[in-house]
């Protein structure tokens, strides 16, 4: 996702070209992506090229903000007890 907010559209083969794994699993990684509607697939003969879908990565955001609100609440408790362990332990 990184790189192709970073270059737009891409060919896969240049997306899949730093990556050790084989091309039959680029592909599935890429169908995941774009199930989740994460980016988008244009075909141009033989090309297959890939973009971000903004949209898509708008409503990754708002999930992730809403649910990033929990657990920063839950983290504030986790601390609170935390702090009230560790004051039960020193002696007076």
């Amino acid at each position: 996702m990184e790189r192709l907010s970073e270059r737009g559209e891409s060919r896969v083969t240049l997306l899949a070209k730093p990556f050790h794994i084989s091309k039959p699993a680029i592909s599935r990684h890429l169908r995941v992506l774009e199930d989740a509607r994460l980016i988008k697939r244009r075909r141009q003969g033989r090309l297959h090229l890939i973009r971000a879908r903004a949209a898509g990565l708008h409503e990754a955001q708002r999930w992730i903000a809403h649910y990033a609100a929990g657990w920063d609440s839950a983290f504030d408790a986790l601390d609170k007890l935390l702090k009230a362990e560790q004051g039960k332990g020193k002696k007076p």
